[in-house]
């Protein structure tokens, strides 16, 4: 329980902090799009680099990961059905909010509760690594063909895993994983060092996004909206249980590993996706910031029923 607030106490002050820049202007008008670009270009592919070089691939396939791989895949298809079937909406934005409701905090709120919850923070290593390597470079290729405009040719599809950083700091990673070298400490330093802030520059920018918005306010994207936010709190936990328990005869701290991960709230890096793509900012920022708050309450519920 203590690591569950504690981690959302560390997403919230943060984010307070950026929204008292943004309320006071401290760094302009365009200060939440440099943040934004700053996190996306530099600072997630280097932290997304040293965590794959870093990890051991063999480890990614688990009665865990199944049941948590198996809601996601769930809830994305059952939204992009409903989004993109029968709401018509525009590619882009159906990739958001496919992304919304089953992209999932691993890293800085799912490490923590993994360690004190859970007792292990290598359960949440292959929802890392599957998001990482697959979700993220699939909805960015979408994003970025919408982005586009148009038909594109076979030479814009064969450039753009070099054309975006974190497609290509994954493979740079994953490549010295699969290698079994591991680079010395100091030559990853750097990586380090700006892979730490990836995390405290995406909760900023979500800060900034905040002044002068209405999160329950209605819109085009309502629908979208609490669509996203349902299946991420409610629906993917809830598959999750489903097929863990019935479909895997998961039991004990296997099954509560299995539902808490799929249970964690949508990642800040929807947020900034959707920043570097022009494509709906709002339904992101919504669905990060009403999944984060939700799932204070059902993380904690999920911990005190399955424990």
């Amino acid at each position: 329980m203590r690591a569950i607030v504690a981690g959302f106490a560390a997403i919230w002050s943060v984010t307070l902090i950026g929204y008292l820049i943004g309320r006071y202007d401290l760094l302009g008008p365009d200060g939440t799009t440099v943040l934004a670009r700053l996190t996306f270009f530099v600072a997630t592919p280097a932290l997304l680099f040293v965590t794959l070089a870093r990890s051991d691939p063999t480890e990614l396939f688990s009665g865990i990961f199944a049941a948590y791989l198996a809601s996601s895949v769930v809830v994305a298809g059952g939204y992009l059905v409903v989004a993109r079937g029968i709401w018509r909406r525009p590619a882009g934005d159906v990739t958001i909010g496919t992304l919304g409701a089953s992209y999932v905090n691993a890293a800085n709120l799912g490490i923590p509760v993994a360690a004190y919850v859970l007792g292990d923070v290598s359960v949440v290593a292959p929802v890392l690594l599957f998001q990482v390597l697959v979700a993220a470079p699939l909805a960015l290729a979408v994003l970025d063909l919408a982005t586009g405009g148009g038909r594109p040719s076979p030479r814009r599809l064969a450039s753009l895993p070099a054309r975006n950083p974190i497609m290509v700091a994954s493979g740079a990673g994953l490549a010295l994983a699969v290698t079994g070298w591991r680079p010395p400490d100091e030559l990853l330093r750097p990586f380090d060092l700006l892979g730490a802030a990836a995390v405290p520059l995406a909760l900023l920018a979500l800060g900034m996004s905040l002044p002068g918005s209405r999160l329950l306010a209605s819109g085009v994207d309502t629908r979208e909206r609490y669509t996203a936010v349902g299946l991420k709190v409610f629906g993917q936990p809830i598959v999750a249980y489903l097929i863990g328990r019935y479909g895997l005869g998961l039991a004990g701290p296997a099954l509560l590993a299995a539902v808490v991960t799929a249970a964690l709230p949508t990642a800040q890096n929807v947020f900034i996706f959707a920043t570097r793509y022009r494509h709906a900012e709002r339904l992101a920022r919504d669905t990060v910031v009403l999944s984060t708050i939700a799932t204070a309450v059902t993380l904690l519920l999920i911990a005190a029923w399955l424990a």
